[in-house]
């Protein structure tokens, strides 16, 4: 494990590969951890990629540098985190990969600062630039369903739920999102301790809540998320992949998504027997992709 100051941060993060190797940075979600990514991260170091595995703000060892920064989960958050990352290790373009809220970071750098982006392993809804615009319109009953923990959050029953709660609702997450994933204790807890960051509650509130629009972002963040606003589209080699058994994020029979990726190379891959976890449930379907969008 080692640390970098970046931005507002000190980011703690997993550097395994050779140090001139390529570059490809691998992004946890909510509520997971760097563990995620260990079986991909192994397969691409024997390959000669150099796979950096950051924890994201409010996760295991990384930090705010300043107790007066604002405590933000807004995807601007995360997209000026990934970047700042970068920049502090001098990294000029990497491949990003990542998922849930990880994949957020890497669709905004993307989509922001493409030239910073070799290639895009998008999981999950593939475009994860939310649109906090039409945040308020109602979908399907069944979608609604599966987002109750969004809505959990916004009330402070909620966040003292997750306060007091914190293993069994994120295990219980893990189960309900992954339903075909038999995962052991031993592998919940390994990624459990990274949720005992004392910012990891405030930091998962806040985002869901301005996600939806419900509270304010970080002012130091607007024009980010001003530039979001605009839903920008993706240039950049992209390999979207989605577990056919995803209990939050299920694949539909039309990709959506696909309308915001104007690249030469685009491909949707639905992986059979996975849910949302996705490189810690089929890690070589995660690596292939990698491969496929750096050629």
């Amino acid at each position: 494990m080692k640390t970098i100051t970046a931005g507002v941060l000190e980011i703690a993060y997993e550097d395994i590969g050779p140090l001139d190797g390529k570059p490809v940075i691998l992004l946890h979600g909510f509520p997971y951890d760097v563990h995620a990514y260990d079986e991909v991260a192994q397969q691409l170091a024997t390959e000669g990629w150099r796979c950096l595995v950051p924890f994201l703000r409010g996760y295991g060892p990384t930090r705010f540098l300043s107790e007066h920064t604002f405590r933000s989960g807004e995807q601007a958050a995360l997209g000026a985190d990934l970047l700042a990352f970068m920049d502090a290790l001098s990294i000029p373009s990497a491949v990003l990969g990542g998922y849930d809220w990880g994949c957020r970071a890497a669709c905004i750098v993307a989509a922001l600062w493409p030239q910073r982006v070799r290639g895009l392993v998008s999981c999950g809804t593939g475009y994860n630039i939310q649109n906090i615009a039409l945040a308020g319109q109602p979908v399907s009953p069944e979608e609604e369903r599966r987002y109750w923990y969004q809505y959990y959050f916004h009330s402070e029953r909620g966040r003292a739920g997750l306060t007091q709660n914190r293993r069994d609702l994120c295990r219980f997450i893990w189960r309900i999102w992954s339903p075909t994933w038999a995962f052991d204790e031993a592998t919940f807890e390994r990624s459990y301790h990274a949720f005992e960051n004392p910012d990891f509650v405030e930091i998962v509130v806040h985002s869901y809540r301005h996600r939806f629009g419900g509270t304010p972002g970080d002012p130091a963040l607007q024009s980010i998320e001003t530039k979001l606003a605009e839903q920008p589209n993706i240039s950049v080699p992209t390999c979207v992949l989605q577990g056919a058994d995803d209990g939050v994020d299920p694949p539909g029979a039309i990709d959506h998504a696909e309308r915001h990726f104007k690249t030469p190379f685009y491909q949707r891959r639905i992986i059979p027997g996975v849910g949302h976890n996705l490189p810690q449930e089929a890690p070589a379907a995660f690596a292939d992709a990698v491969r496929s969008v750096a050629r």
